[in-house]
């Protein structure tokens, strides 16, 4: 069975152009087949607020109005999208950017919540597997924005992590697949302040201490969760780490490798 390498590189990696073409650099040097998840950054908010478009969030997830959903789906799926496909083709990659609307990549559904309305933020429900398998034959190396759609005509604004893990656990009965969540630190750190900190490996008994001591918290909690989800759904590997040193996490010489 082959590799599979998907990637998930956060807002904190494409807001930074030094840290984003070094990431680009690392994942230009993957041999045989990678998909490339990106969040969306500070642009959306700076393009909403310059548009007088006030933007909530609620524990790290954006309120997606109707007004909101334009601006990240011209800034997701059109510029930061297509300016990582570029950089891409520069290194001699023959990248595509789609989104989830794209060839019916990816379905949702709009998240119904008990008391907060996120607005058009989708959930994930499905992903073409035959027609990723169909692109990837083909040697074309995937940058998927986070952008999904209903099936009904609606786009959705849906959380990377979460698309990344949804694409790896997805294709894991076809190939051997390693998640890779790249962000702008060593790993999951036991002292937030201490980049030299990181924890090599974590599993679920350790996981829920970590939780429960407040180490992990807040952004890192939906990351780990999608991890233990991805290995349940097959996927070989998982790796939180420095985006930038995307060989030594698939080497396994860097980085915080999730366990069952």
């Amino acid at each position: 069975m082959e590799s599979l390498y998907v990637i998930k590189i956060g807002g904190n990696i494409v807001d930074n152009p030094v840290l984003l073409t070094q990431c680009l650099q690392a994942f230009a040097q993957v041999n045989g087949h990678a998909i490339l998840v990106h969040g969306g950054g500070k642009l959306a908010t700076q393009l909403a607020t310059s548009l007088g478009v006030e933007q909530t969030m609620i524990e790290g997830r954006r309120i997606t109005d109707e007004a909101t959903l334009k601006i990240v789906t011209m800034v997701y799926a059109g510029y930061i999208n297509k300016n990582i496909v570029a950089q891409l083709q520069s290194l001699g990659v023959n990248a595509m950017g789609l989104s989830g609307a794209d060839a019916n990549l990816i379905q949702a559904h709009k998240r119904a919540h008990t008391t907060i309305d996120y607005g058009f933020v989708g959930d994930v429900d499905q992903v073409n597997v035959t027609q990723i398998e169909n692109l990837l034959t083909q040697n074309i190396k995937l940058v998927i924005a986070p952008i999904t759609h209903d099936g009904q005509g609606q786009l959705l604004n849906t959380n990377a992590d979460t698309i990344a893990q949804s694409i790896a656990t997805a294709l894991s009965a076809s190939y051997q697949v390693h998640l890779i969540y790249g962000f702008e630190k060593e790993g999951v750190l036991l002292d937030v302040n201490n980049p030299s900190s990181v924890i090599a490996k974590i599993e679920r008994p350790s996981y829920a201490k970590l939780k429960e001591d407040k180490i992990i918290f807040e952004g890192m909690v939906p990351k780990i969760d999608n991890a233990y989800l991805a290995l349940d759904g097959g996927v070989q590997s998982v790796i939180i780490g420095k985006a930038e040193k995307l060989n030594e996490l698939i080497n396994g010489t860097a980085g915080t490798t999730i366990k069952n």
